[in-house]
């Protein structure tokens, strides 16, 4: 009779069955695709690092790359062109950034150059690029002066923002800008302006506008005469005050003050040498009867 010989079983072991599972896991998977080579490459940079030499000569090339290439001749500024602005500001923009040209665009901080432009008081918005050709380009919109304001330190020009741009000498370097006056003026530019748009009518006679406690306007005409408005709703009180005029002249008379805050019942006031001459001619009168 013939012996069977054993055939052998395909299937793994249980060791071979649990690690063939293991090794088809997510995480082994993809720690034997990406983790060992890491690991490896880390270790290799790791130990040519660890030779301070190798470390310096490392170092030197880096930066003679970086050099080589931030001196590239398309990489370079030449110029500088401020677009928007009158001669004054330009040269105040040039001497604010003292700009050694030509200088590679790498060494340019684009952001701080537009904080500094910015942060000029005449300055209201300002672009910064750099253009082809090698040329650093400044687009700005310039504040334009509304009005003078005389203040604590002096006469200063204020744009309709009641932003200061500039302080000035005298009143005759802006002969054709309104006038306000007084603490707190600069914060009221809007009451301002349109109290100066209803004054109109008033022409060469009004001198200007002046803050009182900050809190409300005088109207100050020539002579001295003064028209006291109100805090609230002084367009509309100033506005009475001209339809009084244009009906009686009231302005026209020797008087010193006009006080429109008690609503629609003005009060007024007269000069010294008008009420001089009014209690005079009544003592001539009393004495006559």
């Amino acid at each position: 009779m013939q012996q069977m010989t054993p055939q052998h079983d395909p299937a793994p072991s249980r060791w071979s069955y649990r690690y063939q599972r293991w090794m088809l896991t997510p995480g082994i998977r993809l720690g034997l695709r990406f983790g060992i080579p890491f690991v490896l490459v880390f270790g290799a940079v790791s130990a040519f690092l660890a030779h301070e030499p190798r470390r310096d000569a490392l170092n030197v090339f880096v930066s003679d790359l970086q050099s080589a290439i931030q001196d590239r001749p398309e990489f370079r500024v030449k110029l500088m062109v401020i677009d928007g602005a009158g001669t004054d500001l330009a040269e105040e923009i040039r001497e604010a950034l003292p700009i050694d040209f030509p200088v590679s665009s790498f060494d340019l901080d684009l952001a701080q150059i537009r904080a500094v432009v910015i942060g000029l008081d005449p300055v209201k918005t300002a672009t910064v690029l750099i253009r082809p050709g090698g040329v650093l380009q400044i687009d700005l919109t310039e504040r334009i002066p509304v009005l003078v304001w005389r203040g604590r330190h002096g006469l200063s020009l204020l744009d309709e923002t009641g932003a200061h741009l500039a302080m000035i000498d005298s009143r005759q370097d802006h002969p054709n800008l309104p006038l306000i006056a007084g603490e707190g003026a600069d914060q009221a530019v809007d009451d301002a302006l349109a109290l100066f748009a209803v004054a109109e009518p008033l022409g060469e006679r009004l001198r200007g506008l002046v803050r009182m406690g900050e809190r409300r306007w005088d109207v100050v005409l020539d002579g001295g005469l003064r028209i006291l408005l109100p805090v609230e709703h002084p367009v509309q009180a100033l506005e009475r005050a001209l339809v009084l005029n244009e009906a009686q002249d009231m302005l026209e008379r020797d008087l010193a003050v006009v006080d429109m805050r008690l609503g629609d019942r003005p009060t007024l006031r007269m000069t010294e040498g008008a009420a001089a001459d009014w209690r005079r001619m009544r003592g001539l009168k009393v004495n006559g009867n």
